[in-house]
């Protein structure tokens, strides 16, 4: 029996869905192999070498960028040595010291900065301010660097600077895509050995949610698992298989919450903030004020999953007034 074929326009692939194809270039661009190696004896280098060697610093190798073809030179240079562009944004404390967290857990320096000639002798990073400020932070003697004897790089490099930085999304998937490669890899292993490379216990939940939902709102639940969910001492096999139950029953949360954004809306209530107030109307341990130093939770993610998930389905549209709206309007229900 021949099948009825559908006039139905296709649905276009949303930007940055995994449907969409990246295309190759239609021929081939860059250096050759035997252009990219660069000799250190390389005369319009030798400026740039003595400078290195005045400020103290190894040179490692040189080599030319494999795209553009652009002198570089690898070297390890002394931290006093370079410095910000004057011109870059501000400094993040948090983002650095999270970074140098980071790097003292890999136990390696091995992002090298990109580095100029700068004034009086010196080197300028015109897009390594957070690694430098690591470095510092963690006492580092020297610091790599990929140096770039063309000065005008700085006010270019900033166009390179694109990089997306990780979301929410992006890092629970991230992480529960390498929670189960840990856990085939080392079944036996416990969740809580791998607490410093998966940041944050809430991560492996979300990333188990995203994985079956990838147009979750896990911004308005995260707040909320931050304070019940901790890394457990169970295999990682055993820990994810719980976590699976956790993600369900989230999703199930979020199916009665979406119920009661329609009856809001319905009501006159429209606000992008609207998923965020019912969430935290919800939250059995909203007003709960972690003390300095406790990891205790308030109480175990399965029973504030339960009382969540209670709430949800008694909650009253009717007791929402115009107050609250005006409450939502500005983000005040996150």
């Amino acid at each position: 029996m021949a099948t009825r074929r559908s006039n139905a326009p296709k649905k276009k692939a949303r930007p940055g869905s995994s449907r969409r194809r990246l295309k190759p270039a239609a021929e081939t661009r860059g250096l050759n192999r035997e252009d990219i190696a660069l000799l250190l004896t390389h005369e319009p280098l030798q400026p740039l070498l003595k400078r290195i060697a005045d400020a103290g610093g190894v040179v490692l190798g040189s080599y030319r960028d494999p795209f553009g073809g652009r002198e570089l030179v690898l070297a390890a240079l002394p931290f006093r040595s370079v410095q910000p562009t004057p011109f870059q944004r501000d400094l993040s404390p948090t983002h650095t010291k999270r970074l140098a967290h980071s790097i003292e857990q890999a136990g390696s320096f091995l992002d090298p900065l990109i580095v100029i000639p700068g004034a009086d002798g010196g080197f300028w990073t015109p897009n390594g301010r957070h690694r430098l400020a690591a470095a510092k932070i963690l006492g580092l003697k020297y610091i790599t660097a990929l140096i770039c004897p063309d000065a005008e790089l700085a006010y270019r490099i900033l166009v390179l600077n694109t990089e997306k930085a990780h979301n929410l999304k992006d890092r629970s998937l991230e992480v529960i895509r390498m929670a189960r490669d840990l856990a085939r890899r080392q079944p036996t292993a416990k969740e809580s050995s791998f607490s410093s490379q998966f940041e944050s216990a809430e991560l492996l939940t979300l990333g188990i949610v995203y994985e079956k939902a990838s147009r979750f709102a896990g911004g308005a639940y995260s707040s909320f698992l931050k304070k019940v969910d901790r890394f457990n001492s169970r295999t990682l096999p055993a820990s994810l298989r719980e976590r699976e139950g956790y993600a369900a029953r989230l999703l199930e949360i979020d199916t009665e919450v979406k119920k009661i954004i329609a009856a809001l809306t319905k009501r006159g209530f429209k606000s992008p903030y609207l998923r965020n107030y019912v969430a935290a109307r919800i939250n059995p341990v909203r007003f709960h004020k972690a003390k300095k130093g406790d990891t205790k939770p308030p109480m175990p993610i399965g029973q504030a999953l339960t009382r969540m998930a209670a709430a949800a389905k008694k909650f009253n549209v009717e007791s929402v007034s115009n107050r609250d709206l005006a409450w939502v309007s500005v983000g005040a229900g996150d």
